[in-house]
Order: C-alpha cells, then structure tokens, then sequence
C-alpha cells in the first residue's frame, strides 16, 4: 500500500526521465531534475539535523519552488510556503506560529528573508542542490515515514486576523489525488496550466498527478490574466490541454471578449471551483468549447483541496447555479441543521465532511481545531471527527449537492433572511455586467453591491427592481474599474467592505 507522496515520482523518473515535469515561460525542469534536485535537498536539510519540523519555502513562482517542497518531504519534514506578496504582518505571525529552523529561498527573496524576525537559518536554493546525495539516509527516512506524517501547513485567514495554519498529511494527499485523478481522467499526455499560487493548497491539483503520470505542468505566469488574450495565447503556445482554475480566472477571458480574437486550441477539460460561475459567462464557455469536459470542483483548505464534483451534463438557466454534486470516493458529505441533526430533504444545512480526506487541524492552535474539527453529532458511538466548513447547502430534485452561501454571507435584513449570493447571481445575470461582489453594512443595515460592466449604477438598481424582492435590492450600489480579487483570484470580499468604510467615513 503506498503511503508517501513521492512514491509517485519513483515510478515515473524510471519511465520518463527526461521528460519536462514543470515548467515555466522561460524554464523547465526534467523528472531526473527533480528527483536530483529535491534529493540534495533533502541530503542537506539531512545533515543538518532538522527531521519532523516545518521547513519555510520563501521563494518566487517557479519550477525550483515546486521541486523544494518535495525535498522538505524526503527528508522527513513538512513545507510552508509563504510569498513576498503575502503582507509583512501576516508573514510575521506565521513565522511566530511556527518558529522555524530554516526557510529556503531564492537569490531574490534571500535579502527579504534577511529581514525577518525569527532564530532559523536562511538557505539558498542554488547552494542546497550542491548537496552530494545520501542514498541511504535518505532511504532510511523515507522507510520509517507514515501516512499521517504531515508534509505541508498552508496558511489560511482566519475570523480573528490570526492566520491559521491547516496541516495535511500523505494519506489526505494520496487519497485526494487518486480521487481527483479518476474524475478528471488524468493521464501522461495531461499538459497542466497551473493559475494559483504555490502558497495556497489549489496547486495540489497539478503537483502530485504531474508526479503520479508523469504529466506536464507549465506555472502561468500571474501577469498574464490581467491580458486575457496573451492568456490564451500562452495556453496554446504550450498545448495546455487541462486547467483547474478558480472561476475568476476563467471569467476574465470571456467577460472581456477574447474569444473573438483567439481561443484555446488544445484545452479539453476545464475544472473550476472556489465561487460560483455566472451561468451567463459558462455559456460563453461551453460555446467555444462545445466537446471539452467542464467540471465543478467543491472543497475547502481543511478537506484537502476539493471533496465534491459535478460534470456538467446538462444546459442551465441564468438564473440556477451549477450544483457541486456528489463526494468523490472514500467521502461523505453531511447536511446539519441548526439542531446538528440530518438537514431534511431540500432543507439549507451546513455542509461538513467525513472522511480520510480530511486534515490534521491546525498548526498550534487547538482551541480552533476543537471548534471546526469536531465530533460526529450523527455518531454517538465511537470517536469519529467531521470537519464543519461553515457552508450551507443543500440538496436538488435531482439529488445532486447545491452551494448556497457562506455562513457568514447569510444576512437577517429587513426582518428577512438573505443569501448574498443569490443576489450576485442576479445581477451576473444581466448582459451588460461582468462581475459583482455583495457585502454587507452591518452596523447600518445596508447591502452593498460592487460591479463591474457597461451599466451605470442607476440604471442596474432599477433594473433588480423586477428580478429581487424589495428587501433584497441593494441600498448602495457602486459601478468598479475592475474587481479586486485575493491572490488566489477570488473576489477581495475583505478590500471591498474596506473601500466601502473609506467611501462613507
């Protein structure tokens, strides 16, 4: 039974050794590359005595990044990327949080780590893969190594502004691959067009099965989706055939009409998650598109990346959402009402999993561990924990898994309960909108709409008055140059209640 991460990468270097593993628009790596490279990497971090401790990569958006993770797991230890793009303050506390022996740069972020507070040591990338490997201390760590080994910690935000460090193992990891795998139908000729950040647990979707078949991925570089058709054009200079991108991504091709310029050749299966995708925009889609695969991923950091799939086999109106479906394999969703009892059919519940999918909690911080990894209320028999995710949903006449809301996106206005996302969902719909983000005023009692499109404020209000109930038109409505988005291209929710502050202060 495999029981390591990197047992995928034996297989394949034996097979394909020279083909390109990751690349980006200027470099590539071999599989032999990476297996030498995260080897004298591991050798190194070997001899100087780190074993089962986190290992900070602090380096640029490149293949090296990708090969120094699995040299922290071949030694034994467990990686945490973090990105100069990452605020100093939030990059202070997880170093706080985690108290490392060592961070791993490049000659570019060297003089940025030089700078900060902790009592580790800086390594350089291009100095450690000097290393002259170690067969057998390496084989030796490997031996003793265990599914629930950790071998990452990705920061996630949390409610208090304290980041929280979410920690996986090999056997969340192996399972979500192989899930993932079978749905997507990887295979060798997979070309991969990664779109997030190596910072965040979303890139697993194209690490490990590039490992496990000896598939291709190429790291787009993040300037070009401010460039929808130089996106495409990149896209079809590397034959890049597989994305699973967040829907953002995928909307700033079609929204600003770069399909009449140029489309991509060679893609034939499109996977997307993290936010509901305007039917409107999927329908651009599916028309240049006709014969690829489009499938809606569901699943957050605490789950091991994605837990829910949906292949769209069927046409939806503007106004329905795309279901998340079903579990993959070895996965169980549970619907719990507010009485933590099973949600009853077509009763909003919140979503929670079950299963080896699920991560170790958090990284030195039990009392948010307690509260989100808890027990089975179902299950009063044995210890048996679920992972509550703080999003609602519910189930449709066709039996398939429907994402409602965030928790906290679910608002008492009026005297009525409102789900801020069916309010985007409205107006995505209209053609003149491109994208739109809802908040909420809670000490005025306001909803707040932020778009983007070819409308002006005025005429949009008026316009939801025969789409939205009274209570639900929003009672600020502000037209954007463009949408903020996190760094991992979903809506800056957090920016938009902060530019909201600055505009009524």
């Amino acid at each position: 039974m495999q029981n390591h991460v990197l047992d995928y990468l034996i297989d394949t270097v034996k097979r394909v050794p020279d083909k390109t593993a990751f690349a980006n628009e200027t470099e590539a790596l071999t599989f032999k590359d990476v297996e030498n490279q995260h080897k004298a990497i591991a050798t190194f971090l070997a001899g100087k005595g780190i074993y089962k401790e986190p290992v900070v990569v602090f380096m640029n958006k490149h293949p090296k990044t990708i090969v120094a993770f699995f040299g922290v797991i071949a030694a034994g230890d467990f990686y945490v990327p973090i990105d100069e793009e990452m605020p100093r303050v939030r990059i202070d506390l997880i170093l706080d949080n985690l108290k490392p022996r060592a961070i791993i740069c490049d000659e570019k972020t060297k003089e940025i780590a030089e700078t900060f507070h902790f009592n580790g040591e800086i390594y350089l990338y291009d100095e450690m893969i000097k290393t002259e490997i170690d067969v057998e201390k390496l084989q030796d760590i490997h031996d003793k190594a265990i599914d629930t080994d950790p071998i990452y910690v990705v920061f996630t935000s949390g409610s208090t502004g304290v980041p929280k460090g979410v920690v996986a193992c090999h056997r969340s990891v192996l399972d979500y691959i192989e899930q993932l795998s079978e749905v997507l139908e990887f295979n060798e000729d997979t070309v991969f067009g990664n779109q997030t950040p190596l910072y965040f647990d979303a890139c697993l979707k194209e690490l490990y099965p590039t490992l496990k078949f000896g598939a291709t991925t190429y790291l787009v570089p993040k300037s070009l989706f401010m460039f929808p058709i130089k996106l495409v054009e990149f896209l079809n200079e590397h034959k890049i055939n597989t994305v699973c991108w967040v829907v953002s991504a995928l909307t700033m091709i079609s929204a600003f009409g770069a399909f009449d310029k140029v489309k991509p050749e060679y893609l034939h299966t499109i996977a997307f998650g993290s936010e509901v995708f305007p039917i409107k925009q999927f329908n651009l889609w599916k028309s240049v598109l006709p014969n690829a695969k489009f499938t809606n991923l569901y699943g957050p950091t605490e789950g091991t990346g994605m837990c829910c799939y949906y292949k769209v086999n069927r046409e939806f109106a503007l106004d329905e959402v795309i279901p998340v479906g079903r579990p993959f394999k070895n996965t169980e969703i549970i619907l719990l009402n507010e009485k933590d009892e099973r949600a009853a059919a077509g009763e909003p519940g919140e979503i929670c999993i079950r299963g080896t999918s699920l991560t170790m909690g958090y990284y030195n911080n039990p009392e948010k561990t307690a509260e989100a990894f808890v027990q089975n209320p179902l299950n009063t028999a044995y210890p048996e924990l679920i992972y509550r995710t703080g999003d609602i949903g519910k189930y449709n006449e066709y039996g398939e898994l429907v994402f409602v809301s965030r928790k906290d996106y679910q608002i008492k206005h009026m005297g009525h309960r409102i789900e801020l996302g069916e309010i985007e969902v409205n107006v995505n719909m209209m053609p003149q909108i491109r994208l739109s983000g809802c908040i909420y005023d809670n000490v005025k009692g306001k909803i707040v709409l932020y778009y983007v499109g070819d409308i002006e404020s005025g005429a949009l209000t008026k316009a939801l008055k025969d789409k939205l109930p009274r209570y639900m038109i929003p009672n600020y409505v502000k037209k954007l140059d463009e949408m903020p988005l996190t760094p991992n291209g979903k809506i800056n929710r957090v920016y938009l209640k902060q530019l909201y502050q600055e505009e009524k202060a």
